[in-house]
């Protein structure tokens, strides 16, 4: 099912509105009755007015302030989500959205009111402050009895989607018609998953056209950094796989502030709302561009030395997410090693494919620097280990690091240059000693194969042959097209800057400061 999400107005967000909008004249009108009836209680009426003269006071009152009021109410519900995301909230959370959107509203209206004397200024203080109280009640008891209604009401619904959500089954992946991604989800739907893929669809809907039409997978076209989309996404799900991201040192160099935005702030706003969904199981694609540059081999225990803004920003949100982990909200990092070989959206802006494609097409294997360490890992076991995460024991996976690849394939840069020049001894081997990537780190991987029996199921020789077999049926024309790389595609479709946040740069600058 595919499912393109948007801001338009619906006949269920018209139907709010207006319950809305009786809610408000309810407790206004009601305001203005009770301090009416308290002055005639009491023999407050002016002597040169009668009693229903004074009626006909309170009844221009109520229509002198009605409208201005629901107005902003309208407009201050709408704006905190009343309608879209914030009806999915659930229990303490809603009301206190609830109470601050009514708190605003009517402090909006006492200013223009009572401070630039808008309107007439027939409304009196003591009715202004019941009716604020009044719709505060109002408006949170009408959703708090929905809720109670619904599990009255249809009790079935409920008992079903319990049930689905003891099965661990409903997982929720962003970012998933990307390099793993497109990987992932034919893995998640065979093991039995019902799968929700949030994406922008940037590729449009290629890179998953062969799971495309499964029966078991909602495809929502939405962009990961609005909290309405993120909110509606995540409803009834069991985990999370966040994979969105902008990925590789050279795209994150691209705009460095719209990286921190998508790395970092959108990450801890999808946490968030993950917790307070109740979603206990979240898995975070990090990388082990996170250990910079050393000559040791690094585990999960090892100090982090980031060389790059991709790395810092992934750092941070690490710590982001490890500093989020309660007993109901237990993360899952996963440092990636550097990834190769084809999924549904293959980059060859990756050192192993890129090498093998140049050694193919054109007859040379340019390696710059060679000394570096790096780990690999093919693209189908980095998705490999995060089915493995989602099928293993909370207890055993939960608020826990995993470097992902293996042993066997930690290779400096030149090692990889003359295994792919084993493959096409044609090509012409080119070593260029100026190092211009400080990255350099060699991984252990014992963690992951210990405590989630992980083993992968490429190497980097298999990974090669793929690339070539590719390139030889023709499924691959033109490995410098932009749609292989993430900087070239950044770069020529542009990026959409967004507000900047002091709290992810101040954050970040921990991160690089430390």
């Amino acid at each position: 099912m595919f499912k393109a999400t948007n801001g338009r107005i619906t006949p269920g967000m018209l139907l709010r509105i207006f319950a809305d909008v009786l809610m408000v004249q309810f407790s206004l009108l009601a305001a203005l009755s009770l301090t009416w009836f308290y002055h005639v209680l009491r023999g407050d009426v002016p002597p040169d007015k009668t009693l229903s003269q004074h009626f006909w006071i309170m009844i221009g009152a109520y229509a002198d302030a009605a409208w201005p009021l629901t107005l902003i109410c309208v407009a201050v519900f709408y704006l905190n989500g009343f309608y879209t995301y914030g009806r999915f909230y659930q229990g303490r959370y809603k009301a206190l959205i609830v109470l601050q959107a009514v708190g605003l509203s009517y402090l909006i209206y006492g200013f223009l009111h009572f401070g630039l004397q808008f309107g007439n200024l027939t409304l009196p203080r003591i009715a202004f402050l019941i009716s604020w109280g009044l719709t505060t009640v109002v408006l949170v008891s009408s959703r708090v009895w929905l809720q109670i209604w619904k599990k009255i009401a249809d009790p079935e619904r409920e008992r079903v989607l319990n049930a689905r959500r003891g099965q661990g089954k409903n997982v929720l992946v962003i970012g998933g018609a990307g390099y793993i991604g497109s990987a992932l989800l034919p893995k998640l739907l065979a093991g039995g998953y019902r799968v929700r893929l949030l994406d922008l669809l940037l590729y449009d809907t290629e890179p998953i056209d062969s799971v495309l039409g499964h029966p078991n997978l909602e495809v929502v076209q939405g962009d990961f950094r609005h909290v309405g989309k993120i909110v509606e996404a995540m409803q009834d799900m069991d985990a999370v796989v966040h994979l969105g991201a902008i990925v590789g040192d050279p795209a994150c160099e691209l705009d460095k502030e719209l990286t921190t935005e998508v790395n970092l702030s959108a990450t801890r706003m999808v946490a968030e709302v993950a917790r307070l969904c109740g979603v206990e199981r979240f898995v975070f694609a990090s990388t082990c561009s996170v250990y910079g540059a050393c000559d040791e081999v690094l585990d999960e225990r090892s100090h982090t030395r980031p060389v790059s803004h991709y790395g810092n920003t992934k750092l941070a949100a690490e710590r982001v997410l490890r500093q989020m982990s309660d007993g109901r909200f237990a993360p899952t990092i996963l440092r990636f090693s550097t990834i190769y070989g084809l999924s549904g959206r293959t980059r060859f802006d990756l050192v192993v494919n890129l090498l093998t494609a140049k050694a193919k097409i054109d007859g040379q294997i340019t390696v710059m620097g060679g000394n570096q360490w790096r780990p690999f890992v093919h693209v189908d076991d980095a998705a490999l280990a995060i089915a493995s995460v989602l099928a293993s024991p909370l207890e055993i996976v939960g608020d826990e690091i995993f470097n992902v690849g293996c042993d066997a394939q930690n290779y400096t840069i030149k090692q990889v240059g003359e295994i792919v020049h084993q493959h096409v001894p044609g090509a012409d081997l080119l070593v260029d000693e100026k190092d211009t990537d400080r990255r350099n780190y060699k991984v252990s991987f014992a963690k992951i194969r210990n405590q989630l029996n992980f083993e992968p199921q490429w190497t980097l020789e298999r990974g090669i042959e793929q690339v070539l077999e590719a390139i030889a049926r023709g499924d691959i024309l033109d490995y410098r097209d932009a749609k292989y790389s993430n900087v070239k595609f950044l770069s020529t479709q542009g990026n959409e800057r967004l507000s900047r946040s002091t709290w992810a740069h101040e954050m970040l600058k921990e991160i690089t400061t430390s």
